[in-house]
């Protein structure tokens, strides 16, 4: 049975400043559990606490520049590029350009607060 998905839900985004999350299918927005896509819109100087997701997650750049700190190294991914996270890998996302950056994150499975496990964060309501 096809699932039409009319408009996204906004998810309240971590992090120092506003940045916009849409999500389009995930727990949230049409109550997937197996895959969470979501549209994020990060202004310039953004950056979120590290964390150490149970999911794997695949982000895509369509604009701006996107800094992915790792334990193995950090990856300034531009439009056009790609990163995936695998699950339990500690990550730090930020947009440190002033042009901030705009991009797709997908998540198997959905992402969820319990999951993503934030340094300092606690379970927040969608």
């Amino acid at each position: 049975m096809a699932i039409f998905i009319e408009k996204p839900k906004i998810v309240q985004a971590s992090g120092n400043k506003p940045k916009i999350i849409e999500e389009f299918i995930g727990r949230a927005n049409s109550g997937t559990t197996t895959i969470s896509v979501a549209r994020m819109v990060s202004p310039g100087g953004w950056i979120e606490p590290q964390q150490q997701p149970r999911f794997t997650e695949y982000t895509l750049v369509l604009r701006g520049l996107l800094r992915v700190e790792t334990q193995n190294g950090t990856f300034d991914v531009k439009a056009k590029q790609a990163i995936i996270m695998e699950p339990g890998e500690r990550v730090r996302y930020s947009t440190p350009d002033q042009e901030g950056a705009e991009y797709i994150a997908i998540c198997l499975p959905a992402f969820s607060f319990e999951t993503v496990m934030r340094d300092g964060e606690t379970k927040k309501p969608y």
